[in-house]
């Protein structure tokens, strides 16, 4: 079947070119729009739900809004985990679905669940569901910082909440802006006890005045002179006179009792609970840019540079913002090497297919099926959703010098069918209808065997699929990828190779003993093969006692899980 391929693909070659010439396209368009990261993410499909319970102590927080939750999301479908944690103030559960569930299926199921059990949690909590990101989403960190001193970190901390983090949640693929360090502005009310048990105050009945000054009420319509008249009544609290002036009860001889005349009215921050520190330098403002699921990493952080610059223009004299991680200098190292790396190994292999054949043209044969392989390995991983990173770029690295085998072969099985030829016709010049059918027959003789050599390689990563989790994320995108480009090598190794060795393959074709680097490692190997083959036994014995060697340095071995890498950026804790 293989050779009637072969045998195909050459009669009908305008087809098969015009095929390739598809691929290229197709494959330079799935090269730019590849989504493109440093590492694959490793992170489990999870719905984090975070609940404030503002004052209260962990322990509390743990009884009645953790333990609630945790046990209602147990039932989710789906869900192979449920994490909870209590904090002072806050808790988060986590819920851990089975690999290849849907992130915004997920998401309604857990939605869907939180409405059943909203009604058993405290009427003073409220429970949110985190961004839709991953473990890796934490893409770009920035600081605010002010060298002038004309700003304190309540009002850099203002600038964030109030200004940055709504406008760059407008850029494509952001899920989420986090604030961090600086000072939260607030309100403050510090109540007197003595001044309320001289009033008859008491702490209730404070705060439920506070909460009633502080809002608006619409009163319907009102007619006149055939005019609708919208009715409001506008209460908010802005400045602490409104605060001292909020009335609380009436007193003898109809004194009203305020506020002001029962607490102390202050602005100051929201109790913290850590600081953000930049490079040794002072506390800074700032804020943690999150990237939506599936998005493209680089082109995002892109977008949020390019916005950042634009609402430089809008912030305060003195205001900078200072880039503290950036993780497009990650990606742009990394896949900036390994692309350097691949383009040295299509040296490698063109110079050692131009070395050994000895003839130009025969090696570009070879050459040209290179790049053709890996644009059809990308293309499949434009449409499967496989990211450019480092491991898919390294199983493309990994088959590359196995990409060109069967054309080297099929070459060199050319080279012989056609000295053989010129020899046995010194009188006639191989050209026309009779190269192709000499070139042809030379490649449907080896082409099956050939094609299946290139099966074999290109399963034998099928083992890596089986792998599941963590170790399966991280090493998946280099076993497609590695077995996409041989696959592809396989299908051009017996349709567009014939074709181009029919039109390469052409002028003088030196003879295998021509060529001296043949020569000279053929003296070399040929003693070493003639003694193994008369003494089979010892060299049996001599390749057990070296795998033997091996047993003791691989008993003490390390490992870990995967290696360290420098992200760039500064420091901001």
């Amino acid at each position: 079947m293989i050779a009637h391929l072969i045998r195909w693909s050459v009669r009908n070659r305008f087809f098969v070119v015009l095929g390739m010439l598809a691929l290229v396209g197709a494959g330079l368009w799935a090269v730019r729009s590849t989504p493109i990261d440093a590492l694959p993410d490793l992170s489990d499909v999870q719905v984090v739900i975070r609940t404030s319970y503002p004052g209260q102590a962990p322990q509390i927080v743990e009884n009645q809004i953790t333990y609630p939750l945790t046990t209602t999301m147990l039932s989710v479908p789906g869900a192979k985990t449920v994490r909870g944690y209590s904090f002072f103030g806050d808790s988060f559960v986590y819920v851990i679905f089975e690999d290849g569930t849907d992130l915004y299926w997920a998401r309604s199921r857990v939605l869907e669940y939180l409405n059943q059990v909203q009604g058993r949690l405290p009427a003073s909590a409220r429970s949110a569901l985190g961004p839709d990101a991953t473990g890796v989403g934490w893409v770009y960190e920035y600081a605010l910082v002010d060298r002038t001193g004309r700003h304190d970190l309540s009002q850099l901390r203002g600038l964030q909440d109030w200004f940055l983090r709504y406008e760059l949640k407008t850029v494509t693929g952001v899920a989420e802006v986090a604030s961090i360090g600086g000072m939260v502005k607030q309100y403050q009310v510090l109540l007197d006890p003595v001044k309320l048990a001289a009033y008859g105050v008491t702490h209730a009945q404070a705060v439920q005045a506070i909460s009633q000054a502080n809002q608006e009420a619409g009163g319907s319509v009102l007619e006149m002179a055939e005019a609708e008249y919208m009715v409001r009544a506008s209460g908010y609290l802005k400045t602490l006179d409104d605060f001292r002036a909020i009335p609380l009860k009436t007193a003898a001889g109809g004194v009203p009792v305020r506020l002001g005349d029962v607490a102390t009215i202050q602005i100051g921050p929201e109790m913290r609970r850590g600081i953000a520190e930049l490079n040794g330098e002072g506390e800074v403002a700032g804020g943690v840019v999150i990237l939506r699921s599936g998005k493209n990493a680089r082109e995002t952080i892109a977008a949020v540079k390019d916005k950042l610059a634009d609402l430089r223009k809008s912030l305060p004299p003195g205001v900078e913002v200072v880039t503290v991680y950036d993780r497009s200098q990650l990606i742009d190292r990394a896949v900036e090497n390994l692309t350097r790396k691949l383009v040295e190994e299509f040296i490698v292999v063109a110079l050692v297919c131009a070395l050994f054949l000895w003839h130009v043209r025969s090696a570009l044969v070879a050459i040209l099926t290179l790049p053709l392989g890996v644009l059809a390995a990308f293309v499949v991983m434009r449409f499967q959703g496989v990211n450019a990173n480092i491991m898919s770029l390294g199983g493309i690295a990994i088959a590359i010098g196995a990409m060109v085998d069967a054309a080297v072969v099929m070459i060199e099985n050319a080279h012989k069918r056609i000295e053989r030829w010129e020899q046995d016709h010194p009188d006639r010049h191989l050209d026309g209808e009779m190269r192709w059918i000499v070139v042809t027959e030379a490649a449907a003789e080896v082409g099956p065997a050939l094609f299946f050599s290139l099966l074999i390689i290109t399963l034998s990563f099928i083992p890596v699929f089986t792998l599941e989790a963590q170790e399966g994320r991280l090493f998946a995108p280099l076993a497609f990828t590695k077995t996409y480009a041989m696959g592809a090598a396989a299908i051009l190794s017996v349709t567009l190779v014939p074709i181009l060795m029919g039109w390469l393959i052409r002028g003088r074709i030196p003879a295998e003993q021509a060529n001296p680097v043949n020569r000279w490692l053929t003296n070399i190997y040929r003693p070493a093969i003639d003694w193994t083959m008369k003494r089979p036994k010892a060299v049996l014995l001599i390749a057990a006692l070296v795998f033997a060697t091996t047993a003791w340095p691989l008993s003490r071995l390390g490992g870990e899980f995967m290696g360290a890498f420098a992200g760039g950026g500064g420091i901001l804790r």
